[in-house]
């Protein structure tokens, strides 16, 4: 029992985890405004799974604590080809858009903002993404989780299309 509540601990520890926004929010209430405070958190372990949330409370301590806790709940798996994604994909989320594209090696993480952090959350280290519309911190994660949920595997995309491994990964990595 011991030596697994040590791997739990060895696990949680080595997770990345971001604050990406804080702000404060108000509920109207008969003798005026309750202030509290909205925290964006993205979590992920670098080498494929990825989770982002919000937490609310009235002091910003208990509102990361919530974050974080919801975003190692919602922490999913994602597709990684090497170091970047396997297919440009657009993610999407109320009026906000992210356009996700594979890159050579070298390139590094081309990316802004709450974009960025989801990207090397999840353990990509060249990509090239585009940010378009809202420019809601929350609504981009949300739009840029989409995006990594459509994913598919380059394996899975030549078994359906009935060609080659070789035909559907990017050109670099043909040799």
């Amino acid at each position: 029992m011991g030596q697994r509540r040590q791997n739990f601990r060895d696990q949680r520890d080595e997770l990345d985890e971001r604050i990406i926004d804080i702000t404060r929010v108000a509920k109207v209430v008969k003798g005026g405004r309750r202030f509290a405070f909205r925290v964006t958190v993205v979590v992920g372990d670098n080498k494929g799974s990825v989770g982002v949330a919000t937490g609310k409370a009235r002091s910003v301590p208990d509102a990361i604590r919530k974050a974080i806790e919801a975003a190692r709940k919602a922490m999913e798996p994602v597709s990684l080809f090497g170091t970047t994604v396997p297919h440009q994909v657009v993610g999407r989320y109320s009026a906000a858009k992210v356009l996700l594209k594979p890159a050579s090696p070298g390139t590094g993480v081309i990316a802004g903002g709450g974009v960025r952090a989801v990207i090397e959350a999840a353990g990509y280290r060249d990509i090239l993404s585009k940010s378009l519309g809202s420019q809601n911190a929350l609504n981009v994660m949300m739009a840029t989780m989409d995006g990594l949920r459509q994913l598919k595997d380059y394996q899975q995309i030549a078994a359906d299309r009935g060609k080659d491994k070789a035909e559907v990964t990017p050109f670099w990595s043909r040799g």
